[in-house]
């Protein structure tokens, strides 16, 4: 059941209390539920899939041939379609609707965002260079990247060299970000600490590929207790 991701719009960040006085800074995300539109199985592509639908659009906005493709399949218009591979077809039926209720017992969680654009940026900032000198004869270049080619041969800037350009708005992936609690009443995901991209920016969360044996905040703070239980004990 956990093959499949969903989408949610970044709301913006908060903090999260234990008992023990920490404060853990967390991103909260308006999670949607995702609609089974269509079954996918080997004979029509080679693979299995299941594609869900997101969101919801006027019909006005919609072209013919989605018109038709929507009354095909008898539901309502969805804005996005996203297509994911599973292992087995049988926990999926079309019409199926999937909310936060797929991450019930995953502590760890993939994000999937479009950083925030920064425009044209300078190699200091890109690319963390060091700048030139502050003295000594450097005029006017202090924050420029110096050299970037040889002489004559090959007389050229050799491609991927890092200069400065376009920072930001790129899709990225943050992997093992522990969800802190979700509140399904309000379809609410609160994650730890900060993900990419600036408020309202659409998120793709699914569960964590590598398998992890991180403890999470909640452990930890249940592990030191237990020792403190213990360690209490031991004095008396």
């Amino acid at each position: 059941m956990t093959e499949i991701a969903l989408l949610g719009k970044k709301i913006g960040m908060s903090r999260e209390f234990y008992k023990t006085g920490q404060s853990i800074p967390v991103t909260v995300i308006k999670m949607e539920k995702g609609r089974v539109i269509e079954i996918i199985d080997e004979s029509k592509r080679g693979y299995k899939a299941i594609q869900l639908g997101f969101g919801s659009i006027k019909n006005s906005k919609l072209s013919k041939s989605m018109k038709g493709y929507f009354n095909k399949k008898k539901t309502e218009p969805k804005k996005k379609l996203k297509e994911f591979r599973v292992n087995n077809l049988e926990n999926y039926k079309e019409g199926n609707e999937f909310g936060l209720e797929i991450f019930k017992d995953i502590k760890f969680v993939d994000i999937k965002s479009k950083t925030i654009g920064k425009g044209f940026a300078g190699p200091m900032k890109r690319h963390n260079f060091g700048g030139l000198r502050a003295s000594h004869g450097v005029s006017v270049s202090h924050r420029s990247h110096g050299s970037t080619g040889q002489r004559q041969d090959p007389g050229k800037v050799f491609k991927n060299k890092k200069m400065a350009g376009h920072m930001g708005d790129k899709i990225r992936t943050i992997q093992n970000i522990e969800i802190i609690k979700s509140d399904l009443e309000n379809n609410l995901l609160y994650l730890k600490g900060s993900i990419p991209g600036s408020k309202n920016t659409e998120v793709l969360v699914k569960k964590a590929v590598k398998n992890i044996k991180k403890l999470t905040v909640q452990e930890k703070i249940d592990l030191f207790e237990k020792q403190k239980k213990i360690a209490d004990k031991k004095k008396k």
